[in-house]
């Protein structure tokens, strides 16, 4: 047998709810009366909470209110709007799309929205078939007012769905569901990986209970987003990320208008400190966009610390694996139009490795921008060091009287354009080090205080072999 994967249309395959969109265009059609008092305040509230007992009374009522409308005026609007729509699909929705589809699944929109309004949309994304409300209809094309067969919400729902799989062949204990709906709880008990997407409340307390997997599709796999409200951590963390919040830091960024605006890049910043991605967080904070950070699979596994980095769109790298799941993960980000940082260094410089003048960095920064064909944005980062040695295990929090200076400077986004991965890897340092100040470009010999603040603690290694052991294609 077949299997399939069913996705609800609102506040799952798209960011809110599709009424609004085809209310106005219908409206402009002339297709139905003027909006009545109060309309955008239940389209904000579906939004916010998802269906409930009162929104789908509505909705079934729609089918009496459609009494003598062309269908085919209907299926215009419904041609038209179709591009709007997609719009409003996210990218990870869009990558869950083609990863069924290319695994040989069939494709499957099930909604409570009529399939007459449903049906562009759904062959714009190439599904195979569409489950969803039918209205009746008059030997002369328009409606007469009744649901044809089944209002498919909740258990009418999953009784279609069945009734489509017996008839396509589809076994529903090897297909997938996903939605944000607490009524579709039956739906997605019936099949062998249910998924709730952007949950309203109640379905988040069935899926912790179940242990269904959650997912955002607009964030990154293991994104949190705070309920009701549905932001994203990051987002709101992002506007505690400014400098008067951190008074033992005196940051001097300039060039932060350099980061796109939109779309993909790849944030390649030099490596001095644990407090280097602070400094990063607190400049693209500027931008408004969140970012995702490749860090340590020691980070990852930390206690508290790793569940927030994950939390947060952090990527884990488990370099002694050889994996290159990592980079898958940075691509998918990155196709979905979202900001990666990386420390093309890998870890921070020990002992006289820090002092060197010459940065050199692993291939994977450049490798990443190869392959996804995306600018990388340099930024030279000094003085996070003071705030935090690596020496220490925590910054210094206290000296709010005479803080250290955190330079940042972000340079012009890099089109790479060399043929491998080493040519464009010392292109991206060389610009790093462009960008710091001139102390940086002077080799000297440090002394011990600043040797000793250069080792983490209880480092027992040999400091003369740190010059030689970087780079490479990790």
């Amino acid at each position: 047998m077949k299997s399939a994967a069913f996705f609800d249309l609102d506040r799952t395959l798209l960011v809110g709810a599709s009424a609004a969109v085809y209310s106005e265009a219908m409206r402009e059609a002339g297709l139905v009366s003027p909006a009545f008092r109060g309309e955008r305040a239940l389209f904000e509230l579906f939004n916010r909470i998802g269906e409930t007992l009162p929104s789908m009374a509505l909705a079934r009522q729609a089918a009496s209110l459609a009494k003598g409308r062309s269908q085919a005026d209907v299926r215009r609007v419904a041609e038209a709007v179709a591009p709007k729509l997609l719009a409003l699909v996210p990218p990870y929705a869009r990558q869950a799309i083609e990863m069924h589809r290319s695994s040989g699944r069939l494709l499957v929109m099930a909604t409570t929205t009529p399939t007459d309004l449903v049906e562009p949309l759904a062959k714009a994304l190439g599904f195979d078939d569409v489950v969803a409300t039918r209205y009746g209809v008059r030997d002369d094309g328009t409606y007469d007012g009744s649901i044809d067969g089944r209002f498919v919400w909740s258990i009418g729902k999953l009784e279609s769905v069945r009734e489509w799989a017996r008839a396509n062949d589809v076994d529903l204990g090897s297909s997938y569901a996903y939605s944000d709906s607490v009524f579709d709880a039956p739906l997605l008990a019936a099949v062998g990986h249910p998924t709730a997407v952007n949950p309203d409340p109640r379905l988040v307390i069935v899926a912790s209970a179940r242990r269904w997997p959650v997912l955002h599709f607009d964030v990154p796999v293991g994104v949190a987003k705070i309920p009701v409200i549905n932001m994203e951590l990051q987002r709101l963390l992002l506007q505690l990320a400014r400098p008067e919040f951190l008074p033992f830091a005196n940051f001097d960024i300039d060039g932060s208008d350099l980061i796109p605006a939109d779309g993909p890049a790849i944030i390649c910043g030099n490596h001095r400190s644990y407090f280097d991605v602070i400094a990063i967080a607190v400049t693209v904070a500027r931008t408004g966009r969140p970012v995702r950070f490749l860090g340590k699979k020691e980070v990852f596994d930390a206690p508290v610390v790793g569940q927030l980095a994950t939390a947060l769109g952090g990527i884990r790298v488990d370099r002694g694996t050889g994996s290159d799941e990592p980079l898958r993960s940075a691509a998918e980000a990155l196709s979905a139009g979202e900001l990666v940082a990386i420390m093309p260094e890998g870890t921070i410089p020990r002992g006289p490795a820090f002092f060197e003048p010459v940065l050199r960095g692993r291939w994977g920064a450049a490798t990443l921008a190869m392959r996804a064909k995306v600018p990388v944005v340099p930024v030279g980062l000094w003085g996070t060091e003071l705030v935090w040695p690596r020496s220490s295990r925590l910054p210094n929090l206290l000296n709010i009287t005479n803080p250290p200076t955190v330079r940042v400077r972000v340079g012009e986004p890099l089109t790479l354009r060399g043929k491998t991965a080493d040519s464009n890897t010392k292109r991206i340092m060389k610009s790093i080090v462009d960008l710091l100040p001139a102390e940086a470009r002077t080799r000297r010999t440090p002394n011990e205080d600043e040797l000793r603040r250069s080792y983490p603690p209880g480092y027992s290694g040999d400091p003369t072999s740190e010059t030689t052991r970087r780079p490479g294609g990790d």
